[in-house]
């Protein structure tokens, strides 16, 4: 279920790049098949990346020095975000873990070549950590 966990706290994270505020509605309106364990993830990942927004955006901007970050698409850089702060500040889910499910989100909701621009990006990162 932790699949399904990311995954909407992937959307809510994409969903916020626009709004720039916290969707506290959609933060409470989590799949009921989850566990506790699961929406605590959620809760904690979301506002994870919501309060540590600048650092994070300034990391994947740093490590995208061909691209500007401003022109990642958002689907990607929601995914960045996401993995980054599990890599960054999760110390329960190993780094391997957080990039594998990245690139497999990016595989479902982006394009055929994000995958592997959010594997090397990724990639830099945990080679510079």
């Amino acid at each position: 279920m932790r699949k399904q966990a990311r995954e909407h706290a992937f959307k809510l994270i994409f969903e916020y790049l626009f709004l720039k505020t916290k969707n506290v509605e959609g933060l409470s309106e989590q799949p009921s098949q989850l566990s506790d364990t699961d929406k605590l993830y959620i809760d904690k990942v979301y506002n994870g990346v919501v309060e540590n927004f600048d650092s994070l955006y300034a990391e994947i901007a740093a490590l995208s020095e061909d691209f500007k970050a401003e022109r990642i698409f958002k689907v990607d850089l929601a995914i960045l975000l996401l993995a980054m702060y599990e890599i960054k500040y999760a110390d329960d889910i190993p780094d391997i873990v957080s990039v594998n499910e990245a690139v497999e989100l990016a595989k479902v909701y982006s394009t055929d070549k994000s995958h592997t621009f959010i594997n090397g990006i990724l990639a830099a990162y945990l080679k510079a950590k």
